[in-house]
């Protein structure tokens, strides 16, 4: 297992934490989603060798919020 943590921008209220949840618990491979509001963070267990990084960043991106890079 491997955890993944993005900064998302643009996320205030539980519709955006669900949007962001959902987006990624639909993508194979991903073990479990926690989204922080109060930090605006989205931390992503998932299996090491089968997500990519870039998909999972697209699903955020997808739902309209904006991924902080480093």
């Amino acid at each position: 297992m491997a955890t993944t943590v993005f900064k998302v921008k643009g996320m205030s209220c539980d519709h955006c934490k669900k949007a962001v949840t959902e987006a990624l618990e639909k993508i194979a491979g991903v073990e479990s989603v926690t989204v922080d509001l109060e930090n605006g963070v989205a931390v992503v267990t998932h299996q090491d060798d089968t997500v990519e990084y870039k998909k999972m960043k697209d699903a955020i991106e997808e739902q309209g919020y904006e991924v902080e890079e480093g």
